[in-house]
């Protein structure tokens, strides 16, 4: 048996790779003890949380980029801790299947218009409603009422989170046919956003009101499934409407304006600080959108101007008022609150 003498000399011959595996494993035991206060100052900021935004709209639209004006907003405010990815062109699906997937929480974020949010929450229904705003400035002085505003934190009954409001300009109507009155709109199939208002409003005009989801009408307008739809200039030129249906008569019907969401679900897990400064940096992308828009919009009418589009001016918009008189009179009790409002900043 050796004795202890031997047993450290023995230890002290071990070979030279024995020496360095001692070395290695010692130094990592002591590593595991006492962190290294270095090395912690040169690591990356730990992400909290990486979300998605649906958009309806392709890359370089006006609303889809005030989509990524928010996100960068809220990157840079969080210090790189809150990540938001716009998703454009639909791919995260069609509005209304996306406002269901953000109420279950499963994508956090979208930008939809406020049609579609009648579906969900009735107060939104109010937009929908024809004629009943002059001109832009007049709903912008609705959206900054009590009401207004109150209208998106009511969406939280929904299980979604209104948390700001964007420009969408003002509805008309284009066809395949030349329509020149509200007689030529007669028996017309024309695809709607998927609501009873917008419905009820296209059958009173006389035509025929045909819910269709967005990504699928230009097919519809190629197959003839549909004779026409109504939309805003900019959304009409970027979705290639105009290359079927050529006939745009700019009779105003409404003026629906887009709506930023999170879901509720989403917000509930945020701290009060993220939640502020998701806010607030929603706040401050609306007047880069509002400002994209304008100038797209005048660029918009030019260029289907220059693509051969007939743009037909309506110079006497009473009998369209009077013809979707019934309509208003059916939602007036309904919207009674909102419709007072709405007089009271005309």
């Amino acid at each position: 048996m050796p004795n202890s003498s031997e047993k450290t000399l023995n230890f002290i011959r071990l070979p030279v790779w024995a020496w360095g595996l001692l070395f290695f494993f010692g130094a990592n035991l002591a590593g595991c003890g006492q962190p290294e206060m270095k090395s912690a100052k040169i690591r990356p900021v730990p992400r909290d949380y990486v979300f998605r935004l649906a958009e309806t709209h392709p890359p370089d639209f006006p609303t889809t980029l005030a989509d990524k004006k928010f996100a960068e907003l809220v990157f840079q405010r969080t210090n790189g801790r809150i990540k938001i990815d716009v998703f454009a062109s639909s791919q995260l699906g069609e509005e209304r299947a996306v406002i269901e997937q953000v109420q279950l929480g499963a994508i956090e974020f979208t930008r939809v218009s406020a049609a579609p949010l009648a579906e969900f929450n009735k107060q939104f229904g109010v937009f929908s409603l024809p004629y009943i705003f002059d001109d832009d400035a007049h709903l912008w002085r609705f959206l900054g009422t009590e009401t207004g505003i109150k209208m998106l934190d009511n969406l939280e009954i929904s299980h979604l989170k209104g948390l700001a409001y964007y420009s969408a300009g003002a509805r008309h109507f284009y066809t395949k046919k030349m329509v020149k009155s509200l007689a030529d709109l007669k028996g017309l199939r024309i695809r709607v956003q998927q609501n009873k208002i917008n419905m009820d409003l296209i059958n009173a005009l006389g035509a025929v009101a045909i819910p269709t989801p967005y990504g699928e009408v230009l097919s519809d307008l190629k197959s003839s499934a549909i004779d026409g739809a109504e939309n805003n200039p900019p959304s009409y030129l970027t979705a290639k409407h105009f290359q079927v249906a050529k006939y745009y008569i700019l009779d105003g019907h409404q003026r629906v304006p887009e709506v930023l969401l999170i879901s509720k679900i989403t917000w509930d897990k945020l701290s009060n600080e993220d939640r502020e400064i998701i806010k607030q940096a929603a706040l401050d992308s609306v007047k880069t959108q509002r400002e994209l828009w304008n100038k797209f919009e005048k660029e918009a009418m030019e260029k289907l101007k220059s693509a051969g589009v007939v743009i037909t001016e309506v110079k006497d918009i009473k009998p369209w008022k009077s013809a979707v008189k019934p309509v208003i009179d059916k939602y007036r009790a309904e919207y009674e609150k909102e419709l007072e409002i709405i007089n009271k900043v005309r």
